[in-house]
């Protein structure tokens, strides 16, 4: 399946952290639509299905053949009678509790619950998402019940969503995986996946989905600061980053033009994913992604080149 160069990621629609209006969140997928965006990634875990939700409404009635989209399996949401807000790091009220499943009867319900909830009649990608504490059943379970929706051709590809690169090149060995969403493994931060997960790939033909290349906030502006990994930045961490905003800005580029860039020079990257949660954010996002970098910032950054 041939993917788009960019995608939206739609967890900040979910109300990562902050809340996100009905309307800004339509707003943003209008934007990433109006520029070029066509390829689209949620899960069940983003907001207890608001993300899954949202997207669907906003995406119903463009044409189905136009985009890609995406979600994913392993968190089942079932009904809560508790109350409170959600202490998952999504601004909802805890309607629903998540059950890690993996077997085969929990894949095929979330994929019809997902559908539901999209309003859609069909998702292109479904990827095993977060197995780390649960590689047995995911590969044992999870997988062979993808693979064979695959077959039937109720999804066209299936892959693992995941923040290692250790799991995901298990994945890869074991299974016939189609694709592999890495998310903050292959940055100008932390290149730890490019060593093993990224050649192993791309030697089985496994296309490769950087997720999270501002690592979660510290390269998405020039001037570093916030989290890193979803962590306050330890100082020897946003010290690197300042010193990589330093080197691009000797090249004319801005950090966060660098940080977009970056993942799509290896040929085993197919696409970059991209959270935003308004219409201004993803315009700003595709302008820096339309944006030439110097090749001579690759060399000063230690960065192969294209080959």
């Amino acid at each position: 399946m041939r993917l788009p160069r960019y995608g939206l990621g739609t967890a900040p629609l979910g109300n990562l952290f902050t809340a996100v209006s009905d309307e800004d969140a339509a707003a943003t997928v209008e934007a990433a639509w109006e520029t070029g965006v066509r390829l689209f990634d949620t899960a069940p875990h983003y907001g207890l299905g608001l993300s899954e939700r949202r997207l669907g409404a906003a995406l119903r009635d463009r044409p189905r053949e136009e985009f890609v989209l995406s979600t994913k399996v392993g968190r089942l949401l079932v009904p809560s009678s508790e109350g409170g807000r959600d202490d998952d790091g999504f601004d909802v009220p805890a309607d629903y509790r998540r059950v890690w499943d993996f077997s085969r009867d929990g894949v095929r319900r979330s994929l019809e619950e997902s559908l539901g909830r999209l309003g859609l009649g069909s998702v292109d990608i479904a990827y095993i998402h977060d197995p780390d504490q649960h590689w047995k059943q995911a590969v044992s379970e999870a997988y062979p019940a993808l693979a064979e929706l695959r077959d039937q051709g109720v999804v066209k590809a299936i892959g693992v969503g995941i923040n290692q690169w250790q799991m995901a090149a298990d994945f890869v060995r074991e299974t016939d995986i189609d694709l592999v969403m890495l998310a903050g493994r292959y940055t100008l931060l932390d290149r730890s996946g490019e060593t093993e997960l990224l050649p192993l790939c791309q030697e089985r033909g496994v296309s490769v989905l950087a997720a999270g290349v501002f690592n979660s906030g510290l390269l998405a502006t020039h001037d570093p600061h916030g989290t890193f990994n979803y962590a306050p930045a330890p100082p020897e961490v946003l010290e690197r980053a300042r010193e990589l905003a330093r080197i691009c800005e000797r090249h004319g580029v801005t950090l966060p033009q660098a940080a977009l860039a970056f993942p799509l020079r290896h040929p085993a990257v197919a696409a970059v994913v991209i959270g935003a949660r308004s219409a201004g954010e993803v315009r700003r996002n595709m302008e820096l992604a339309a944006s030439p970098v110097p090749e001579a910032l690759w060399a000063d950054l230690s960065v192969p080149p294209h080959p």
